[in-house]
């Protein structure tokens, strides 16, 4: 069994905490690892295979780094150039797990889930491997607890071989018609969720979506290594169509199967569902992150990154503040938040991208303070690692050390800076600077000039692969 996790998509509905460079997936949102080391990190017992983790090419270094954290070895990193949902998306990690002759089951993973009952959740697997060694495609239906309008539901069908045929995939529905399907006992959540071997998925995509299958074969026909990562090219892999699994295959087939999962899943769609799902709710129904204080307040989620968060006579509302911002909803209009997002892309404002803090893969910096002509970052260096050689056509730089060493070049000249010592960058020096110690390296950095923007830089070499 080869687990292939999902970690592409944006999570705008977590919005402030997840923005398109650090989206949910990535976060620590449920405990203190991250949702996709959680997802990988539950399939210890089950005997997988090393994981096969398909990305945006943004998040690549995020994926590495993580996964480096707890010291999780993969199967490869593939990089998706565009989004194409999930049809395609499969079917490169499939097609990519057959290139050397095995034809393993797959088990397709979204990175932002939350199971709190591993222990069911693996008997599940074992169910599910029965049914695709039997060459069915299955998918996890989930035991459904309430008339959940924001899922769609699947409609089991006569048992098999411990699970259920499916005889149906429906669209999410309106509350009665949820409430009707939950009493029925014969509809499930639709998880997202599947199992079957490499091949038989290959197969049943060629015989309803070839176009698909055409376009990721010959997008992995020609992947190419980069570092940890497996690139797929993006000319022949932006001819694919955008399709869903569940429209692409699962609702044709006539080999869909299903398995019940009753493991306290969900997909951590909006604030309202980690609420939902807390279990560590006060006497009044609250949930509380970080430093608040609330005052008549019950049945809210309250979550605090930096300041002190106070709330007084409101019930059911969510509160989330970041380093820049503060979102504060009512809990049944979370999903509204995607509007929010949606004007935040459309006026280029950075709080739809970026949280100050941005993490690169040499470290991370944190913009604390700016101005007309000026702006103040705290740069973290980890050691070993280095920015790329660089230079500013509208900006100097002041760097100075607070702690560790800097190695730094300008020009031609190369020296160690370190505490409580400093250097100076002019516009349009050629420049690196890189962390040649054991420890951490921090430093404060103030630019200052005409245009501060992070597009004025010209690389001219880079260790990671990026370009301008």
């Amino acid at each position: 069994m080869k687990p292939v996790i999902l970690a592409g998509g944006s999570g705008s509905r977590l919005w402030p905490k997840s923005r398109a460079a650090l989206p949910k997936q990535f976060l620590s949102l449920t405990s203190d690892k991250t949702m996709l080391q959680e997802t990988i990190i539950r399939l210890n017992g089950t005997g997988a295979e090393k994981p096969i983790v398909i990305c945006n090419d943004s998040h690549r270094f995020l994926v590495a780094e993580q996964l480096r954290k707890q010291n999780i070895e993969h199967g490869g990193i593939l990089l998706e150039p565009m989004g194409r949902n999930t049809a395609p998306a499969i079917a490169l990690a499939a097609l990519h797990a057959i290139k050397n002759g095995e034809d393993p089951t797959l088990l397709v993973l979204a990175a932002d889930h939350l199971i709190k009952n591993v222990s069911a959740f693996h008997r599940a697997i074992e169910q599910a491997d029965v049914l695709a060694q039997n060459d069915y495609l299955v998918t996890f239906g989930i035991v459904p607890d309430m008339p959940h309008t924001g899922y769609g539901y699947i409609r089991a069908g006569e048992h098999i071989d411990g699970g259920m045929r499916v005889k149906e995939f429906v669209e999410k529905p309106a509350l009665e018609t949820a409430t009707k399907y939950v009493a029925s006992k014969q509809y499930f959540w639709n998880s997202g969720m599947f199992m079957f071997k490499a091949s038989r998925y290959i197969e049943e995509l060629g015989k309803y979506q070839p176009d698909i299958l055409k376009a990721c074969r010959d997008a992995i026909d020609s992947e190419t290594k980069d570092l940890d990562f497996i690139r797929i090219d993006s000319d022949t892999f932006s001819q694919c169509p955008d399709d869903s699994i569940d429209y692409a295959v699962m609702e044709k087939t006539k080999m869909a199967a299903m398995v019940p999962l009753d493991a306290g899943w969900s997909d951590v769609g909006s604030w309202s569902s980690l609420w939902e799902t807390a279990e560590n709710k006060d006497a009044s129904g609250n949930v509380v992150v970080g430093d608040a204080i609330l005052e008549d307040v019950n049945n809210s989620y309250i979550n605090a990154e930096e300041r002190l968060i106070s709330v007084i006579g409101l019930d059911d509302v969510v509160v989330v503040e970041t380093k820049d911002a503060v979102m504060v909803a009512h809990k049944d209009k979370v999903q509204d938040i995607k509007k929010v997002v949606s004007k935040l892309k459309q006026e280029k404002r950075p709080e739809f991208e970026f949280h100050r803090e941005v993490f690169r893969p040499w470290g991370s910096y944190d913009r604390i303070d700016n101005g007309a002509r000026f702006q103040v970052k705290r740069i973290a260096v980890k050691p070993g690692e280095k920015l790329s050689v660089q230079m500013h056509h509208h900006r100097a730089e002041h760097w100075i050390v607070v702690s560790g060493t800097a190695k730094v070049t300008i020009g031609e000249n190369t020296k160690l800076v370190t505490e409580n010592e400093s250097v100076y960058i002019p516009i349009g020096h050629v420049h690196a600077l890189e962390n040649p110690g054991k420890i951490p390296l921090e430093l404060i950095e103030v630019q200052s000039g005409a245009y501060l923007g992070e597009d004025d830089i010209v690389r001219f070499s880079d260790r990671y692969g990026r370009t301008n």
